[in-house]
């Protein structure tokens, strides 16, 4: 028995989890800031006060994401699509399809039973689909993203975009708020337009039910409403969907 430890260095926010063997055990979740090393120890050291435990009690820690090297105390580091992947399998074994909403990419993976990647894509350069563009729209608008989703649900006459493009689509929410259009329409509206920008990823890598939505923008209960409404089927959430990749690589560690 013994303690292993999954570091996600993302791009917006880092993520610790802490397994006992495969068993998920304490988390951490902080911003990335710009010092991704800084973030990694801090994220590491608060799952660790969680746990009442020290380092010395980890026996291996595997590192994964946008900043993993700089994770400099962990004992090596792999792929996050590979750690979505066991993480979500590990949460949901009968989920297939992985949808990924992260502050800067969107990713859909197609998994195995035993949480082996089948095929995998993402949305390149375009944040269109990614968190970014709900930081955009809560920015416009004046308000806490995480008031975003539940101001959707509020919603009766959806704004309708005619562009699924984070650029574009804040001069054009612009326009619609000076034309007098409630905050909720145009919430939405953008939700809407990104989960047909999500749902065109989808369509290209293979949809393999049952489901599963991951990454901060699996906290937008608006965001998931509309991924359902489109592929019109109820999506799988985990409690926590920000660390799906930290609890996949704690659970590689585990088999170190």
């Amino acid at each position: 028995m013994g303690f292993f430890l999954g570091i996600d260095v993302g791009s917006g926010w880092t993520k610790a989890a802490i397994c006992e063997e495969d068993k998920l055990k304490s988390y951490a979740i902080i911003p990335s800031g710009g010092d991704y090393k800084k973030a990694a120890k801090e994220a590491f050291d608060i799952a660790l006060k969680k746990l009442n435990i020290t380092a010395k009690d980890i026996k291996y820690t595997l590192a994964t994401g946008y900043g993993a090297t700089m994770a400099d105390f962990a004992n090596d580091a792999l792929s996050d699509i590979s750690c979505h992947a066991k993480g979500i399998n590990a949460l949901f074994p009968n989920v297939r399809t992985v949808i990924d909403i992260g502050a800067q990419f969107t990713r859909v993976i197609n998994v195995d039973k035993d949480g082996r990647i089948i095929n995998f894509i993402m949305n390149e350069k375009c944040a269109g689909g990614s968190g970014k563009f709900l930081q955009v729209t809560a920015r416009i608008l004046h308000i806490n993203i995480e008031e975003l989703g539940r101001l959707s649900l509020e919603s009766k006459e959806p704004v309708e975009f005619t562009t699924a493009c984070a650029v574009f689509a804040e001069s054009e929410a612009v326009s619609r708020i000076s034309e007098g259009a409630r905050p909720e329409d145009i919430v939405a509206g953008i939700h809407k337009a990104m989960a047909s920008k999500i749902i065109t990823l989808v369509a290209r890598v293979g949809m393999t039910p049952e489901y599963a939505i991951t990454g901060g923008g699996g906290k937008d209960i608006g965001l998931v409403r509309a991924i359902e409404n489109e592929l019109r089927s109820k999506a799988f959430v985990p409690y926590e969907p920000q660390i799906t990749a930290a609890l996949g690589a704690a659970i590689f560690a585990s088999s170190k």
